[in-house]
């Protein structure tokens, strides 16, 4: 019989809609069942694409020994984390608080009122390897609760009291800040496989885009080719599909061979780009493949037909971890003949020996990355990889994801030239205008034509960097209009007038044990962090002075913890290193209306661009259009044409 996770949209709680374990929703029924009848709540917060998700699902929760426990002595409750970004912020900082790590899945013990007193993430049923077996953790829990109550919930209620006192110490930003940074890059660099640190590795392409940034202002010849080398690595490696296009979540290895394969929008939208704003730099024509092959990707697989973007693959095909990647050097001479077979082999290193238990990851580990000839035999690989199995599909449309989509297919289109990729972005920019905006409120998510919750800190920054994106790719106001709506938006619901920053969730969310306030940038820059380079950029193309006091009280906000390991804080950084050394400043003085539409292709994308109509500061030179561009406190003579001053 089907549990109460029946009637969700959600694909990860829909996946466990048919388990024997009586899962509950997240909410009041489940909290009124508990108080009356006195057991303790069991959470368990994941997501569609999780692969030890899935492990412990088959382990654990199809089980029926384990079923029977957890419903005779537990109230079970199925979390999205990515449809309630608020209730796993809260209960992963508890997990982390109690056991120095995190992950999901995110399996948390609570009283009835929600206090939180036992957590850890994937357990199997029985003890193996040192860790507790998931039979032997529910017997002690129960006996616990029934013989030594006091003894359990004595640290719930420190728990509670801790996270609620957390201090953030307000300060101004120290001189050095950036340069302490970049000094712990290069300390944690491997210089022999690119990234950063040893395995697993993990993209993390706003650290890419800080490094590239810096290197443009600064000319730290070494956070180029970090950044560059970095770059080349994954694309080679198998982190990167040269099949189908698009990178996956992480490398378990520190070449970035071995990836896990489940495929995130949101990092596939920060690397989209990290490739370009390499591009802009040396305009290699490597990097403006990556990106290209990775939103082509996207197009094709992750797109709605109304042109809203879906969030995730799995890992996981027939129950079996990459299943869908992997090849045999038989398969692919069947496929595409011996000859040609043969070559696309030894090209994309697949042997009879196998570099992934006995089969092979396509990369380009051991050849020219920069080789095009066998371009021609990716599609009929791919057909034939499609039709051996499938992958899940993770449907739902999130705010946050799509609006770094957007601005990603922004830059991109201003990187390649290419209209259909803006087109792509303002399509998906309506989607979320339509269904995830009422008039007054964002929302966290859309599928089978419900909405999610109310938006958090996260939808709203983000919405506000896609649209100065498609301000900067378009110059139309509208998008600007928008972003300052947004804006203002923000700080009405999230921010913390006294001690500075925002809130993840706004006064007209649920209630949480606590409220916090996330900074630390990890796989998606923070809420935080984003307002802080929203709040720098508008500084920089409206004529409020109030945006330039915000800007600088958020960077001092968000100072005070990023002093602590600075390279843990990258979106903040840029910010700051904007606000420090601007982009350069171009404004334009238009000769006729009608002209704007063809400057974003002549603009560079990190330009501040502001259109202006001709008047006695920006006069009309020779009659034309005329560009003034200032970089910091130089400015040059007034042109006519925009490839002048490149």
């Amino acid at each position: 019989m089907p549990n109460h996770l029946k009637e969700e949209t959600s694909p990860y709680l829909l996946q466990h809609a048919e388990n024997p374990v009586d899962w509950y929703p997240w909410g009041e029924d489940a909290f009124r069942k508990a108080k009356k009848e006195d057991k303790p709540i069991f959470l368990s917060i994941g997501y569609s694409t999780c692969h030890w998700c899935h492990v412990m699902a088959h382990d654990c929760f199809e089980d029926p020994e384990i079923a029977d426990l957890l419903n005779r002595w537990f109230v079970s409750v199925k979390v999205d984390r990515e449809e309630r970004p608020d209730i796993d912020s809260v209960y992963m900082a508890v997990c982390q608080a109690l056991t120095g790590s995190g992950g999901w899945p995110a399996n948390i013990f609570l009283t009835p009122a929600r206090h939180p007193f036992f957590a850890g993430t994937y357990f199997p049923k029985h003890g193996q390897g040192g860790m507790v077996g998931f039979r032997d953790l529910l017997v002690l829990i129960h006996e616990k609760w029934e013989q030594d109550r006091s003894a359990l919930l004595g640290e719930a209620e420190e728990i509670v009291s801790m996270m609620n006192h957390q201090l953030t110490f307000q300060g101004n930003v120290e001189s050095g800040l950036l340069e302490t940074a970049v000094e712990l890059y290069k300390r944690n660099f491997d210089h022999k496989n690119g990234g950063f640190g040893d395995a697993p590795k993990f993209p993390s392409p706003h650290n890419l885009l800080f490094l590239l940034a810096y290197y443009r202002r600064r000319g730290d010849r070494l956070c180029l080719e970090m950044a560059e080398q970095t770059l080349t690595q994954m694309y080679r490696g198998g982190l990167f599909d040269h099949i189908g296009g698009g990178f996956c979540r992480y490398s378990t290895d520190e070449q970035f061979l071995t990836p896990h394969f489940e495929k995130m929008l949101y990092d596939n939208a920060l690397l989209i780009f990290s490739y370009c704003e390499a591009y802009a730099i040396g305009k290699k024509n490597l990097y403006l493949l990556a990106a290209e092959r990775t939103a082509d990707f996207i197009l094709w697989e992750m797109t709605d037909a109304e042109g809203g973007f879906y969030s995730a693959q799995d890992a996981d095909s027939d129950g079996v971890e990459g299943k869908y990647y992997l090849f045999t050097p038989e398969e692919l001479l069947h496929v595409l003949g011996q000859e040609q077979g043969a070559a696309f082999n030894r090209h994309f290193d697949i042997t009879a020996a196998g570099n992934f238990e006995g089969k092979n990851i396509p990369n380009l580990l051991y050849s020219d990355p920069t080789d095009r000839s066998f371009d021609i035999c990716l599609k009929p690989v791919e057909q034939y990889r499609r039709g051996r199995c499938a992958l899940h599909l993770d449907d739902k449309v999130l705010t946050a994801w799509n609006a770094l989509m957007i601005a990603a297919l922004c830059r991109l289109y201003q990187a390649s030239g290419k209209q259909t990729y803006l087109d792509a972005a303002k399509r998906a920019d309506s989607f979320l205008w339509k269904h995830l905006w009422d008039g007054k409120t964002l929302y966290v998510s859309f599928r089978a034509g419900k909405r999610g919750a109310m938006g958090f800190l996260d939808d709203y920054a983000t919405s506000i960097f896609s649209q100065l994106a498609l301000y900067g790719a378009t110059l139309e106001m509208n998008y600007l209009s928008k972003a300052e709506r947004l804006c203002r938006d923000t700080f009405a619901k999230f921010q913390d007038a006294e001690k500075g920053g925002f809130y993840l969730y706004g006064e007209g969310s649920e209630s949480l044990i606590f409220r916090p306030k996330e900074t630390y940038d990890g796989a998606i820059p923070s809420g935080n962090s984003l307002m802080a380079w929203n709040l720098v950029r508008l500084s920089q193309l409206v004529s409020d002075k109030d945006y330039e006091r915000l800007a600088r009280r958020q960077l001092d906000f968000l100072a005070a913890d990023a002093v602590q390991y600075p390279p843990g804080y990258a979106m903040f950084l840029l910010a700051l290193l904007d606000f420090n050394d601007p982009p350069p400043r171009v404004t334009v003085s238009l000769a006729k209306k009608s002209e704007a539409e063809a400057l974003p292709r002549n603009l560079p994308a990190e330009a501040v661009v502001i259109l202006q109509e001709p008047g006695n500061e920006y006069p009309l030179k020779n009659g034309k259009t005329t560009f003034y561009v200032c970089q910091g406190h130089r400015c040059l003579p007034p042109v006519n044409e925009w490839s002048c001053v490149k």
